[in-house]
């Protein structure tokens, strides 16, 4: 190779590293330009997100604001509606628009329901508002139901927005009439306390009560019906106490209460009927303590009571009807302790004793009757101790209601500490091929008692 071609090559050489320099220094200068570049934009994207968010929040907050703004206005809005005493569309208009406000406005929505329920307080059956024609009873009453209506319609299952836990204040209000049937009340408070059920029907069918508390305390029933036929209580708490019962009807045909406490405590009942006709007390209390019964009808006909408790301690019986006819106990508690008896009648015939116990201890019978016609013992405690008979029947024996006597193949009967001063104690035609039945301790110093032929008994009674 000539030394010229060599001087070339060399040349070229040193031309190509003298290249590759310049490239690899133009692209770390490149490569440091993206760093710088990238970092710009990693930068201004941070700015830009927290001028966003701020943008955002403020955003936000002002949407809020005039979302609050804009449901106070409906609320004033809807609330002013029912105050037009002129024209009753007007307040119809008012309470569907308080309605969807409820349903549109979680945090306020008590206080929507509560301005429904003070609508029922302040326009009553028997009093429309102050200023409002007598004429416009026909549509106030109209504007009331569909209150209850509305209500009830977000009670029951498929409710789009539920107001099951919500407290409702129904205190003092007049009903005459009123659909509550399928509603669920699920923890809330719910008062009728002192309310007057005056006429129509006022339905609770099938509704279901879970926890809370449910009042009446005070209520009149003067008329009309009222019916939790169906209902189911779970829990909580029903309170009847201080009611009086002039008239109307009160049903629980078929209700099911399950571990409910339901007070009847220092109720009268003059007039009307209760009836819990076919109820299953499962765990349940119901009291009817110191009530005062001088003539309406309360029924537990073919009631079931498994591990309840009924207490009518301190009532008076001075007129009126209690049927226990058809009722099944196997278990739980019967209290007449302390009861007095002077009219009136409380029947079991045909009722079925297989466990559980009824207790008329330190009762006074000085008139009326408490019978026991084809009732079958076969297990359970049926006590008169210390009770005092001076007038009136016990009747074990045949009834007006049965074709045979009471029936013991076992269980206990016992009129232990028993004071006999008048009155009769029947158990002829009683058929005792178990059981006891026993008298000792018990003081006879007038009236009768009539065990019918001793020597037909398998077990006769126990006497001191």
């Amino acid at each position: 190779m000539s030394p010229e071609t060599q001087a070339a090559l060399i040349a070229g050489i040193i031309g190509l590293v003298s290249l590759a320099g310049t490239v690899v220094v133009a692209l770390r200068g490149f490569h440091a330009t993206v760093q710088a570049t990238k970092m710009a934009l990693d930068e201004a994207h941070r700015d830009a997100a927290d001028t966003l968010a701020v943008y955002r929040e403020q955003l936000d907050r002002t949407v809020a604001e005039q979302h609050v703004r804009t449901l106070n206005e409906r609320f004033v809005t809807a609330a002013d509606k029912l105050g037009d005493y002129e024209q009753p569309a007007v307040r119809l208009a008012g309470i569907y628009a308080m309605a969807a406000l409820a349903d549109a406005w979680d945090g306020n929505r008590q206080a929507c329901i509560d301005v429904l329920c003070g609508y029922l307080r302040m326009h009553n059956a028997s009093h429309p508002g102050d200023g409002e024609a007598p004429l416009g009873l026909g549509a106030d009453r109209e504007i009331r139901h569909t209150v209850v209506r509305l209500i009830t319609a977000h009670l029951r299952d498929g409710a789009k927005v539920s107001w099951c836990d919500a407290d409702f204040d129904f205190t003092g209000v007049v009903f005459d009439g009123g659909d509550f049937s399928q509603a669920r009340f699920s923890g809330g408070t719910v008062s009728f306390a002192g309310a007057r059920f005056s006429g129509g029907t006022v339905s609770f069918n099938g509704a279901q009560f879970t926890g809370g508390t449910v009042s009446f305390n005070g209520a009149q029933f003067t008329g009309g019906t009222v019916s939790f036929n169906g209902a189911q209580f779970t829990g909580g708490t029903v309170d009847f106490s201080g009611a009086q019962f002039t008239g109307g009807a009160v049903y629980f045909n078929g209700a099911t209460l399950t571990g409910s406490a339901v007070n009847f405590t220092v109720a009268q009942f003059s007039g009307g009927i209760v009836d819990f006709g076919g109820v299953e007390f499962s765990g349940s209390s119901v009291s009817f303590g110191f009530g005062k019964f001088s003539g309406s009808p309360v029924n537990f006909r073919n009631a079931r009571f498994s591990g309840s408790a009924v207490n009518f301690v301190s009532a008076e019986f001075s007129a009126g009807l209690i049927y226990f006819s058809g009722a099944e106990f196997t278990g739980g508690t019967i209290y007449f302790t302390g009861a007095t008896f002077s009219g009136g009648s409380v029947e079991f015939d045909y009722a079925k004793f297989s466990g559980g116990e009824v207790y008329f201890n330190v009762a006074e019978f000085c008139g009326g009757t408490v019978q026991f016609g084809d009732t079958k013992f076969s297990g359970g405690t049926l006590g008169f101790g210390n009770a005092e008979i001076s007038s009136g029947t016990v009747n074990f024996g045949l009834t007006e209601q049965s074709s045979a006597g009471a029936g013991f193949s076992d269980g206990t009967v016992s009129f232990a500490g028993t004071q006999f001063s008048g009155g009769r104690l029947d158990l002829t035609h009683a058929n005792f091929s178990g059981g006891t039945v026993s008298f000792e301790g018990a003081q006879f110093s007038g009236g009768t008692v009539d065990v019918g032929v001793v020597g037909e008994w398998i077990r006769p009674p126990q006497f001191d």
